[in-house]
């Protein structure tokens, strides 16, 4: 008995420092939104969110509905409620909708109490204060937990975990590259696609219902006329062209409307129109790599978590957009590797601390000594990371390999996976 109670008090003494933890980071997430929250005003891109939702509300114009939208129309949802307590409360609404996710998701990735589970919480806890303004002030702040949870749930709550997946696709559509590794590896692909359905039907019937049948899917398209944003990988090397200068044409273009930085010129033009086509070059042949290792004995749970990093990794390192906020996609799929695998994936988390710190000193830090004095120092730093995100690519790739390597080695008569963690 004294040793059950000694075990029962560990336990509440890990969980109590993990929520402190969690009030820490995200007390500090507050004091540095003080100002904002305070003075009625919003951060980053939150300062669309409002306009749009506030349009909807007073002037009956809905983005997604009324007009083509680069948001799928599930994105309205968290700019709706945000909008709830007016116009000078938006960002302190916001910041409460990504506290109680990230919180939800906390508890999730720690329940079962393992060390893995807690090293996985406190990676997560850190990665998203490393992300700082991209995390609390995107819409992928609040698609990322909604993953980590879908992908967690999995298991034992199917239905649950489909749900939560398809409403954070149709928020953001890259975690459709998460729901395209389940369909390819779990067990759950019917209750996946038949709960994807049922959300999809929602969502559209919400947009006939308001008469913007034909703007349901604008936001496939809207990316299309898009040049190569600075910061994306494939533009380093037209980025360098522009900084280096002499005879290249290359330089870096200000789209107002969508409020980016481009480079144009140069190497621009032609990489922007393979982008599309490599793009979905590359998930075809994660796809097929992934259908092979099945087929070969991988472990299912091993390969879902392995392919949905190296499906989400190619829909950035193959994108024409480079936005700091896609890091957290990256990084909500490598906290539940951790969280299921522990050690075995200590190179992607060690990766992801990386690429996440020199994502933030990129942007918001010296962003604007990048673009407007094309900073060589800058793009050294965003070189780097570029670099991180092929080869956190490549170890994707790598370990779908050797668990396919590792399955055909097995016995015939093991089990490929365990039925208590099957997905």
């Amino acid at each position: 008995m004294p040793q059950k109670k000694t075990s029962l008090q560990e336990r509440f003494m890990r969980r109590k420092s993990l929520w402190i933890c969690f009030t820490i980071v995200h007390l500090v997430f507050f004091a540095a939104l003080s100002s904002l929250i305070f003075s009625g005003g919003v951060l980053s891109d939150i300062n669309l969110y409002r306009l749009w939702a506030f349009e909807g509300i007073n002037e009956g114009t809905w983005q997604g509905i009324s007009t083509d939208w680069v948001y799928p129309i599930g994105a309205l949802l968290p700019m709706l409620v945000s909008a709830v307590f007016g116009w000078g409360a938006y960002q302190l609404v916001w910041f409460a909708i990504f506290t109680a996710l990230n919180a939800a998701a906390v508890a999730v990735i720690s329940k079962p109490g393992t060390p893995s589970r807690y090293a996985a919480s406190y990676w997560w806890l850190v990665v998203t204060g490393l992300l700082g303004p991209v995390a609390v002030g995107r819409v992928d702040g609040l698609t990322a937990p909604l993953v980590i949870m879908g992908l967690l749930l999995l298991a034992s709550r199917p239905v649950v975990a489909s749900s939560l997946l398809a409403v954070a696709t149709w928020m953001k559509v890259w975690p459709a590259a998460v729901i395209l590794a389940v369909l390819v590896a779990s067990r759950r692909r019917l209750t996946v696609v038949a709960t994807g359905a049922a959300v999809s039907a929602v969502m559209a019937g919400i947009v006939i219902a308001g008469g913007g049948i034909r703007h349901l899917l604008s936001f496939v398209g809207a990316q299309g006329a898009r040049g190569m944003q600075m910061e994306a990988p494939f533009t380093t090397p037209g980025l360098w062209q522009a900084i280096l200068g002499g005879d290249s044409g290359a330089y870096i273009f200000e789209d107002k409307i969508i409020n980016t930085r481009e480079v144009r010129g140069a190497l621009g033009e032609p990489v922007a129109a393979l982008m599309t086509p490599l793009l979905a070059a590359a998930a075809l042949a994660v796809v097929v790599l992934l259908i092979w290792a099945l087929r070969r004995g991988a472990d299912a749970r091993q390969l879902l978590i392995a392919g949905s990093l190296a499906l989400v990794a190619a829909f950035i390192v193959f994108n024409k957009v480079g936005s700091p906020q896609f890091m957290l996609w990256l990084g909500a799929v490598v906290a539940v590797g951790v969280a299921w695998e522990g050690r075995s994936w200590r190179v992607p988390a060690v990766l992801m601390l990386a690429i996440a710190s020199l994502t933030t000193l990129v942007y918001p830090m010296f962003y604007a000594a990048l673009y407007n004095d094309l900073n060589i120092g800058v793009a050294l730093l965003l070189t780097i990371r570029n670099i991180a995100l092929l080869v956190l690519f490549g170890w994707s790739l790598v370990r779908i390999v050797r668990l396919t390597k590792a399955g055909s080695s097995r016995p015939l008569s093991a089990p490929e996976v365990r039925p208590e963690t099957a997905p």
